[in-house]
């Protein structure tokens, strides 16, 4: 991939521009725009959206890891962390074969 100069960039127009359809151009003249693409949450990302929603955390628990990272007493288990990883990869590529 070639960068060329800053100067040879084309400028975009300011975002309070309006664009002017062009001539014989119905769609644009309408007052609402026909939606481009259809988005559908996968089953799993819903259960974690619904779960994120209601915007609650624990900040206790985020204090007490926070002073234990902050103290040096934090315990990292690498076998855990090793695990899913390799669990994940796992999953992922047992999808793509299917």
């Amino acid at each position: 991939m070639k960068i060329g100069p800053l100067e040879n960039k084309t400028t975009l127009a300011p975002a309070g521009t309006a664009r002017k359809p062009a001539a014989g151009d119905a769609a644009t003249a309408s007052s609402s725009p026909e939606p481009s693409a259809k988005v559908e949450l996968s089953a799993a990302a819903s259960v974690i959206a619904s779960g994120l929603a209601d915007g609650s955390f624990d900040a206790q628990k985020v204090e007490r890891l926070t002073r234990a990272i902050r103290d040096g007493h934090y315990q990292i288990d690498a076998q855990a962390i090793a695990d899913r990883l390799l669990g994940n990869a796992h999953d992922l590529l047992v999808r793509d074969t299917k």
